[in-house]
């Protein structure tokens, strides 16, 4: 049994200033996880998800510093008294961001890593791979480099290494923010196995339709506290209106539907004709003979992970050396070095792109408008961040920031820019009901600029509430390419049920 009593936890951190503050995590919490539960930690983003599962593995207080008092216990041994190697073999996590937890290039030795460090009979090892490779159906991620992964294909390793290790209790930050349709169900299996075992499942998450089905209780925080308990019978009967009540997604894909206006064609076109890439390894990443699409649109790249979605984008930005074809915007060819002066991307792990000192000066980076004042720049920045909700945080560190303000952050990077494509890939990982609200809002405002954007998501309630075309890619070839609108949103629908 996990219990929770009259916790209280504080973030110590360091704003830009280089003056030590605290930021609140949980209050006054107070919580009993029976053995065998399966939990569900909902909320808007910082509400204190992720500071409660970072409490029950250990990484609080041995990993992140701050101000804790109250007790935390597994079956009456204090968590916080125990050193963290002795919780992990309890205690298995994955991660929002898998690439946190890797210690090896290679997916096999990286599934392996976790039950090898508990001392695990190699031979004893070798039999959990097999099977685990053969229950998740991933036999072709092993033996593969970690760094040819999509980002879905990485929480899929992370979820069977933990598989091999079976420890009594997991914790899971997101772990389908990065993940397709397809994948998501896949991730459902492992879940429902892991609880047809009796083990203790606590996951925090924005995307609830795939656990309606498998939690035994959701709580919903705000502001570090549970502000709400539901019991697996009080989700079953939750409605569209009751989850928007609670500003949380729908328990149900049915629930979501085409939310904006449609607009006409542009005549001019965005085009990109027999563009190829290769990695090095000889295996193919795009092959496209020719696409045509709408500028002034926001376009939406869809397929299963590992399609070829993010080499796509990658490739448009110039960000790809090997990189075959032509790319054209209306009429005029763009070689490497102008698509990256006309595009800017959001890359899917926004920790590669963080670079400043404070959330305010990552965005002024974005502003080079030659023209604009530096009041002027900073009026902007202003402007952007109290759109996205992050005027509290102007002058925090990003790195201090929680994932999705992370990708808030990097998101009004990009709404700064003066460049005409603005590429997104995963941009509402991590984001809350009320955020991914926001951040497609923000993006509409974009096309009324005149600005093509090309987003990279498997997130259907954002695409219906921002997206004028579709774009679906397997195994690097466009398969379907069509305008979206009220009338043609049925293969959509089926794509993200299968």
């Amino acid at each position: 049994m996990i219990e929770f009593q009259n916790v209280d936890f504080a973030y110590t951190t360091v704003n830009a200033e280089g003056k030590t503050i605290q930021e609140n995590g949980i209050s006054s919490f107070d919580l009993v996880i029976r053995d065998g539960e399966f939990v569900v930690l909902t909320g808007g983003s910082g509400c204190g998800k992720t500071t409660v599962t970072r409490l029950i593995n250990g990484l609080i207080p041995h990993y992140y510093n701050g101000k804790l008092s109250g007790s935390i216990t597994i079956d009456g041994k204090s968590i916080p008294d125990t050193p963290i190697y002795e919780t992990a073999k309890r205690v298995g996590s994955v991660f929002q961001n898998p690439r946190s937890q890797f210690f090896n290039v290679n997916t096999t030795d990286e599934i392996a890593f976790a039950a090898e460090n508990q001392c695990t009979e190699p031979d004893s090892i070798k039999s959990r791979i097999a099977n685990t490779a053969a229950h998740m159906q991933i036999e072709k991620l092993l033996n593969r480099s970690i760094f040819e992964l999509s980002g879905g294909e990485k929480q899929i390793i992370a979820c069977a290494g933990i598989n091999v290790l079976s420890p009594d209790i997991i914790v899971l930050d997101e772990p389908s923010s990065n993940l397709d349709s397809s994948a998501i169900m896949k991730l459902k299996a492992i879940l429902a196995n892991w609880k047809s075992q009796g083990k203790t499942i606590i996951i925090a998450e924005h995307r609830l339709y795939f656990l309606r089905e498998l939690a035994d209780r959701m709580l919903l925080l705000d502001q570090g506290r549970i502000v709400k308990e539901l019991e697996s019978k009080d989700i079953d009967t939750l409605t569209f209106a009751d989850t928007e009540q609670m500003g949380i997604r729908p328990m149900s894909l049915k629930n979501i539907s085409y939310s904006h206006e449609s607009v006409s064609e542009d005549s001019e076109l965005f085009t990109l004709e027999n563009f190829m890439f290769t990695y090095k390894n000889g295996k193919h990443g795009i092959n496209i003979p020719m696409l045509e699409l709408p500028t002034g649109r926001i376009i939406a790249i869809i397929g299963h992970n590992g399609a070829g979605k993010s080499t796509l984008v990658r490739n448009i930005c110039g960000l790809e050396r090997n990189c075959k074809g032509i790319m054209k915007i209306k009429g005029k060819a763009l070689k490497a070095k102008g698509r990256l002066r006309n595009c800017y991307m959001i890359m899917q792990d926004v920790n590669h792109q963080l670079f400043t000192e404070s959330v305010n000066d990552e965005v002024m980076l974005s502003i080079t408008d030659k023209q604009m004042t530096e009041t002027d720049k900073l009026q902007r920045s202003q402007e952007i961040l109290s759109q996205l909700d992050l005027t509290v945080y102007s002058d925090t560190h990003p790195m201090a920031l929680s994932g999705g303000q992370k990708q808030r952050t990097a998101i009004a990077s990009g709404i700064a820019s003066s460049k005409p494509i603005i590429v997104f890939d995963e941009p509402t990982s991590g984001l809350d009901l009320a955020h991914m609200k926001q951040v497609a809002n923000e993006i509409l405002k974009l096309r009324k600029m005149g600005k093509t954007v090309f987003i990279v998501t498997h997130d259907l309630e954002f695409i219906l509430s921002c997206c004028d075309h579709i774009v679906r890619l397997e195994k690097g070839q466009v398969v379907e390419n069509y305008t979206l609108n009220k009338d043609t949103g049925a293969g959509l629908y089926q794509f993200f049920a299968n």
